[in-house]
């Protein structure tokens, strides 16, 4: 049996880089011709000068909120021009439209995403694989299957592997637990603090799930401390990192060190804010150049901290290694799943004039998320904080408890997201 979901994740490491950055300056050319955002940010460079790691610092880093900016001005029509309907929806970054795109998701912003007919589009495949999922095996996928693609992502995974697919989704724990109870699936897909939340109402129900011995997580912090709490269950997991736009990026394998690199990507480590790369160990924002040609994103700031590691992963995959998520380059945080920006703070804020200043605290334990509003307020009345609570689950589709604060109570810093989560 083989060790690895395809050889060449064991090639020699200058063999890798050498193929890889050979191929960029096509990849890049195309982008240019297909994708006009893509032509825009390579504008007076010659894709066939980018011949090194070194020389993709010529090209200005693209982070999220400005891919956000660009399909908001072009959906509002504020760059003066008509545009065909993929231009005007992906903000000009996306090489295909309707038809050739299967799916289009919206994540919150709303930033929209396309999804081509390419198997294992998403490329969640070799993270399944090194988490021991193998073919004929049946999945239980709670990833949300509307709005976000992330459902999508682990389905047309398992499918590369040739598995079968359980869309299980969000919520209705009692039905999860009864499901899997039935269909005694081999593995699951999800956040961590769902499948904890099925496990614990499986206990509450007297209910045994001795099938489940596997599980590929993603969206959420995956601490050591959560890791044993399922590994005491006989649950082998492991966390794969990736995001709607870009796909799976890095993932865990066997050898528990960092998160390997995946295949046909370039991910660089940079110097937040900026487009400078930094020394291997360094932290700083991860960037990526992603070969994808239906979506071709070209030095893509995540936004994520990490940091290279030396060396190669015990589990003989060749490729660079990442320390994982270390926190936010900016205020952005992910909440159960979900990213919170400062924008969609200060859009709860615009709703409500009430309003002089507003901090949202995330705390909680692991799995079990917590957000709390401090606003401050001359207005504490039940009315208005009902409204206030009403509008930050419209703006951010999360629920948060609410905090009235006197005027001049929050630290004059700047800061409107505060996570207090420790991931040790």
């Amino acid at each position: 049996m083989t060790m690895y979901f395809e050889e060449r994740e064991a090639a020699p490491r200058a063999q890798r880089e050498r193929g890889l950055l050979a191929r960029l300056p096509d990849a890049l050319r195309r982008a240019c011709q297909h994708a006009p955002a893509i032509a825009r940010q390579l504008q007076g460079i010659d894709p066939d000068a980018i011949r090194g790691r070194g020389d993709l610092a010529q090209i200005p880093v693209i982070r999220k909120n400005q891919l956000l900016q660009a399909q908001l001005d072009m959906r509002l029509g504020r760059t003066g021009q008509e545009l065909a309907a993929v231009s005007r929806i992906f903000g000009g970054f996306s090489a295909i439209g309707w038809g050739d795109a299967l799916r289009v998701f919206a994540s919150p912003g709303p930033m929209y995403e396309p999804e081509s007919a390419r198997a294992d589009y998403w490329r969640f495949a070799r993270a399944l694989f090194a988490a021991g999922f193998r073919s004929k095996q049946l999945v239980h996928n709670c990833f949300s299957y509307h709005f976000t693609p992330a459902g999508s992502m682990m389905e047309t995974a398992a499918h590369a592997l040739g598995c079968t697919v359980f869309p299980g989704g969000i919520g209705q724990t009692d039905q999860q637990v009864h499901t899997m109870a039935d269909l005694a699936p081999a593995g699951y897909t999800g956040t961590p603090s769902f499948l904890k939340i099925i496990l614990e109402k499986a206990d509450e129900l007297g209910i045994a799930l001795p099938s489940l011995r596997r599980a590929l997580f993603s969206g959420e912090a995956f601490p050591p401390s959560l890791q044993h709490w399922f590994a005491e269950r006989g649950i082998d997991g492991y966390q794969a990192y990736g995001s709607a736009d870009l796909g799976m990026v890095a993932y865990e394998t066997a050898a528990r060190e960092g998160l390997v690199v995946n295949e046909d990507l370039i991910l660089e480590i940079v110097q937040p804010g900026s487009n400078t790369p930094l020394a291997d160990g360094e932290v700083g924002e991860i960037v990526v150049t992603t070969l994808n040609p239906d979506y071709p994103l070209v030095r893509f700031g995540t936004g994520d901290l990490s940091a290279v590691m030396p060396g190669v992963s015990p589990c003989g995959r060749s490729n660079m290694r990442i320390k994982g998520w270390m926190g936010r380059a900016d205020q952005t945080t992910k909440v159960r799943g979900m990213f919170v920006h400062p924008e969609q703070v200060a859009e709860v804020v615009r709703r409500h004039p009430e309003i002089r200043k507003a901090r949202l605290l995330v705390s909680g334990a692991v799995g079990a998320d917590e957000m709390t509003l401090r606003v401050e307020t001359t207005d504490s009345s039940a009315d208005l904080m009902v409204r206030i609570t009403e509008s930050v689950r419209d703006v951010t589709k999360l629920r948060a408890t609410l905090e009235p604060l006197p005027v001049g109570a929050l630290p004059n810093d700047g800061k409107v997201i505060d996570d207090l989560r420790s991931y040790e």
